[in-house]
């Protein structure tokens, strides 16, 4: 099962974790991702460059506490990542 990381700690705001997402779930895009949550909804859709549609894979968030307290929509971004029946969020 492939297997997507992101760091915590190459972000302490909105616009840092919006330009990692898309650094490590989107590939060979010739725009970038909207900067709100409902565009970060689609990307787990895939079909943007690293996974195909419906494809079950891993997500390891690492140093997530961090995240916890830096991120406005923390417990949003949370919830979305969680309404995917093919994601299974690991938190570290």
């Amino acid at each position: 099962m492939r297997i997507i990381e992101i760091n915590g700690n190459k972000f302490s705001n909105m616009k840092g974790f919006y330009r990692e997402i898309e650094s490590k779930m989107t590939f060979g895009l010739n725009w970038k991702i909207e900067r709100n949550l409902n565009a970060f909804n689609d990307v787990f859709y895939g079909g943007f460059g690293v996974h195909d549609v419906d494809e079950k894979y891993i997500l390891k968030w690492h140093q997530s506490e961090k995240s916890k307290y830096e991120l406005k929509y923390y417990d949003q971004i949370i919830e979305i990542i969680k309404e995917h029946e093919n994601i299974e969020l690991q938190l570290t």
